[in-house]
């Protein structure tokens, strides 16, 4: 198999290191997450509390690190995103907003900073917006591999209809 062919997210090693930086953040949050949730879930302790969330958090932030480190794909860098950005805007969100609870979810304002927020907000940034770049470079990759296989054929196209064979 030739260096053109086969996966572009596998062909270009800059990729492979933006997936290994994305799922490196995304873990941060995670963990930092799931320590923290025992004692926020002492709010609500047999309801949907901010403990309980940070656990979803966690497992999706987990499952998005995974998921772009094996895959790689389009998907991959969305989904990595997805869960970077949205985490990220929550933590500004109900840092600086008193959000009051709406329906199950409590309300989360919690106006400080302490060193695990700051390091989960600066991991989630990170992740979000390598993942962001990693799915442009993947897209600008997978076009220009388009675009060579179109010249290929074209220039094939071509010889033949030179010699008076036509495809």
């Amino acid at each position: 198999m030739s260096r053109r062919q086969g996966n572009p997210a596998k062909r270009i090693p800059l990729l492979l290191v933006v997936r290994v930086c994305i799922a490196t953040a995304l873990v941060i949050s995670a963990v930092i997450h799931i320590q923290l949730a025992p004692d926020y879930q002492q709010a609500a302790p047999a309801g949907i509390g901010q403990g309980t969330l940070f656990l979803i958090q966690g497992s999706a932030a987990v499952l998005a690190a995974a998921f772009v480190l094996l895959k790689g794909s389009r998907t991959a860098f969305a989904a990595a995103a997805m869960v970077g950005v949205s985490s990220l805007a929550a933590v500004i969100l109900y840092r600086y907003v008193r959000v009051p609870a709406l329906g199950p979810l409590p309300s989360m304002y919690e106006p400080v900073w302490y060193a695990a927020k700051v390091v989960t907000a600066v991991a989630e940034a990170t992740a979000g917006g390598l993942a962001l770049t990693g799915y442009a470079l993947l897209h600008k990759a997978r076009r220009q591999s388009h675009t060579e296989k179109d010249d290929r054929l074209h220039a094939a196209s071509s010889t033949w209809s030179r010699r008076g064979r036509h495809l």
